[in-house]
């Protein structure tokens, strides 16, 4: 059982604590992960009623995120150096992504949520971020117009999907006459190669958002053996990609193999193409023992979340992406893109 306080966060004479806003180090990182699974579990029992057992499914969003952008992730100290609240955001080249933001129960409704988002935005305006956007739970008054206070706005519904494994569909093979595509794992080119590689994927992701760049997220992927890259090809040309985790220090919850992001060249936005790397994920995670495949989707891309309805993908959850920065819709509904920015 949780202690109770009668004003939650105030010292024995009514004071606030004085708290300092500073960036993460490679120490806090254990108490940075306590303090948002604890702040998460304290909300999900407030909405449910009910505890999980595993915040998350087991997915993790700290580590790896400090490793590829430490500059992004700060925490809320008190002064007598306990750990009370932590923000993290990472740059997809001229997109920023928030999250997760956490405050610990007795530590809420004084503020130290909006400075944590503060020093993100800072962060952001030093790398000239055009567009910074969040996912965030529809359901929640609070979540939202904390984030409404620093000029995100709600713009549409995310879909986290899945899909049990035991449902795959086996690849179909290449019909006579047609150009051959092939499949292969970012982690298995040569390192000359990887390179090129890299320069084609921001050519298909800058298609979808001007300066948008995956990069750091491929390489943490394939550093710290997250999961991988899936590459569709043909011949020199990449057609699509998908960058995804399979479960250990992951986003990947137990037993799930998860989908981060995930694009289709738009001068080959063909289903085939999207269904083609879908079901090679599918393999890819029944080959790895896992029960299912999660696949958010922004509803926007509405050609991408029909194809995965089409494939027997049904809706867990819903969240809802806020935008702050460059808000003109770019996003094409006949887009095959899943991109999670939780």
């Amino acid at each position: 059982m949780r202690a109770s306080v009668d004003r939650a966060g105030l010292d024995s004479q009514g004071r606030a604590p004085l708290i300092k806003i500073r960036r993460v180090r490679k120490g806090d990182l254990s108490k940075v992960r306590d303090v948002v699974e604890q702040a998460f579990g304290d909300f999900y029992e407030r909405q449910l009623g009910t505890r999980p057992r595993q915040v998350f499914g087991g997915a993790q969003y700290v580590h790896h995120r400090w490793l590829m952008e430490p500059w992004g992730c700060f925490v809320a100290e008190e002064g007598e150096g306990k750990i009370v609240g932590a923000a993290v955001s990472v740059i997809w080249g001229s997109v920023g992504v928030v999250g997760p933001v956490a405050v610990l129960s007795p530590y809420q409704n004084q503020d130290i949520g909006q400075q944590l988002i503060k020093a993100t935005q800072s962060f952001f305006d030093e790398n000239k971020v055009t567009l910074q956007g969040l996912a965030t739970y529809p359901s929640s008054p609070k979540h939202l117009v904390l984030f409404q206070k620093f000029g995100y706005k709600p713009k549409g519904l995310i879909a986290i999907t899945s899909k049990p494994l035991d449902r795959r569909e086996i690849i179909q093979a290449t019909q006579p006459g047609k150009p051959v595509v092939s499949l292969r794992r970012f982690s298995t080119l040569e390192e000359s190669k990887k390179k090129t590689t890299m320069q084609k994927l921001r050519r298909i992701t800058n298609s979808i958002y001007r300066g948008m760049d995956p990069g750091k997220e491929v390489e943490i992927v394939d550093g710290l053996a997250l999961g991988d890259t899936l590459l569709l090809e043909r011949g020199p040309e990449l057609i699509g990609f998908a960058i995804y985790h399979v479960p250990g220090v992951s986003e990947a919850p137990q037993g799930a193999l998860y989908v981060k992001l995930l694009a289709v060249d738009f001068r080959h936005r063909k289903p085939d193409h999207f269904h083609q790397l879908m079901a090679a994920l599918e393999e890819l995670g029944h080959g790895a023992g896992l029960q299912r495949v999660i696949a958010p989707v922004y509803t926007y891309y509405w050609a991408a979340y029909q194809a995965l309805m089409e494939r027997g993908y049904s809706i867990d959850f819903i969240m809802v992406r806020m935008k702050r920065g460059k808000l003109e819709e770019y996003e094409r509904p006949t887009d095959l893109v899943l991109d999670d920015w939780r």
